[in-house]
């Protein structure tokens, strides 16, 4: 069932206007079209709209105007932009402003139907992250981004200003991060989605055979090579290649991607001809590129070719306030997985202490192992410390230095979860204080927790605001 059903279109050209009213019609959406920014402004006035369709260039009122405007007055808008040869600029300045996509004109009106599609998928993804924000165990689907902490809310917002200008990207992060993720997440948010999504990890394939695997080869290029085979470039042709671990690449095998990226076209192995491909690469590692530089493991040129743009993927312990939300959709998936009769609710009070105090030197990855582990050893509705991995119960609780320095304390005799419950909670008050500088309307937010919550944790610890914000 679509999410979307009412749809305003603001062009001055009266055959667009006609075009995507009868083509969004057919298309089961309720449409209604005007000429202007100053008409559409008082048409979502008089009624609500799921989608606005605006061109960027058009009089009184321009479709940035239009748009900075309607999204002030319903924030919950999905606004699409159209525009013509040489407003290219502006319409990427309206992605950066809030518009969700934008198509070229002149364009088939397939592409706005397509970009309605992402866009709803987009909307069922959001309503879906607040549900799990709000404690609900809704159905996560595997591989999706989620979390709501500012450091991914800033990746996001970076990487929808990046997906729709065809660039070069270079993803950087620890392993478990979820690198592959955000290159997806690049492509179906790109011109490309609907074209091919192809990822091949360089690290995995013998050098041997990796020319061969990304470039193809000729029939008779080397032993065993029966028959001709296409290369992951041109299968990838039209849409997106992600080269996950580019860092392993061998010299020869940099070369030649080298000259794919300035040219646009590959050789296979065992040819003497040259192919055209259109591709977007996306590239992801976990090493120093600029290191392996200057050890003259990894080509200088390449590695400028490829750094076009950098994307950093912050690691668990850099957003631990999405540690309970992730490990709730996890838990959803392992319940249906693992066909649990008495599926689990969550975590208890406890264990959620101890996994968000917990460093996850293996990110996302290693949290979705833990979360199998505890679903299948659960005995009760919650997951308790005993059901997850001796690691996370056995590490130091951090003190007040904890969470602002990643310094902990060494356990001793006194394993008293209570205990260390509380001084991770009073650790956690002491550097939300700081952070807001003594402001505990913004401290209480940052805890999660409401405003008089925090006055009695305030008192019942017998923490100084003003003190703490000295400290910051």
């Amino acid at each position: 069932m679509s999410l979307f059903r009412t749809i305003l279109v603001a062009d001055d050209e009266p055959s667009i206007r006609h075009i995507l009213t009868l083509v969004l019609t057919d298309k089961g959406y309720d449409v209604r079209a005007v000429a202007d920014g100053d008409e559409a402004l008082r048409e979502l006035a008089t009624r609500d709209y799921d989608v606005l369709v605006s061109d960027v260039r058009m009089p009184r009122k321009d479709g940035l105007t239009l748009l900075r405007e309607a999204q002030a007055a319903h924030p919950a808008l999905t606004v699409v932009v159209m525009s013509a040869y040489g407003s290219q600029e502006q319409a990427l300045e309206a992605v950066s402003a809030g518009a969700y996509d934008y198509v070229q004109k002149p364009f088939k009106p397939e592409e706005i139907v397509f970009v309605l599609r992402k866009a709803e998928e987009r909307e069922r993804l959001l309503r879906e992250n607040r549900r799990l924000k709000q404690g609900g165990l809704p159905s996560a689907p595997q591989g999706h981004i989620l979390g709501g902490s500012e450091s991914l809310h800033a990746l996001l917002k970076q990487v929808a200003r990046l997906a729709p200008v065809d660039t070069t990207v270079l993803i950087s992060g620890e392993s478990g991060t979820g690198k592959e993720l955000i290159a997806r997440e690049l492509h179906a948010r790109s011109p490309r989605a609907a074209l091919p999504f192809v990822a091949v990890n360089c690290g995995a394939i013998p050098g041997g055979l990796l020319e061969s695997e990304l470039f193809g080869h000729a029939r008779g290029a080397f032993t065993d090579a029966r028959t001709a085979k296409r290369g992951l470039f041109s299968e990838a042709d039209g849409g997106t290649l992600f080269l996950d671990e580019v860092g392993e690449l061998p010299l020869p095998a940099q070369v030649k991607l080298l000259r794919v990226l300035q040219e646009g076209e590959i050789r296979p192995v065992g040819e003497n001809r040259v192919e055209k491909v259109d591709v977007r690469v996306v590239a992801a590692t976990l090493r120093d590129l600029g290191k392996l530089v200057e050890k003259g493991e990894f080509r200088e040129d390449l590695y400028y070719r490829l750094n076009v743009v950098n994307v950093r993927v912050p690691p668990l312990r850099e957003r631990r306030e999405d540690v309970p939300l992730l490990a709730k959709a996890f838990i959803h998936r392992f319940n249906r997985e693992l066909n649990r009769e008495s599926p689990v609710e969550g975590l208890s009070p406890e264990a959620e202490a101890l996994m968000s105090a917990y460093a996850w030197p293996g990110n996302v990855r290693e949290l979705e192992n833990a979360m199998e582990r505890a679903v299948l050893l659960a005995d009760g509705p919650h997951i308790l410390p005993s059901n997850l991995p001796e690691r996370l119960w056995a590490a130091p609780a951090p003190g007040p230095t904890g969470p602002t320095t990643g310094a902990m304390p060494q356990v001793g005799s006194d394993l008293s979860l209570k205990r260390a419950i509380r001084e991770l909670e009073e650790s956690y008050i002491r550097l939300a204080l700081r952070r807001t500088k003594g402001n505990r309307t913004r401290a209480a937010e940052v805890l999660d927790i409401s405003h008089r919550a925090l006055l009695y944790k305030i008192k019942e610890y017998g923490i100084d605001p003003d003190a703490e914000a000295e400290r910051s």
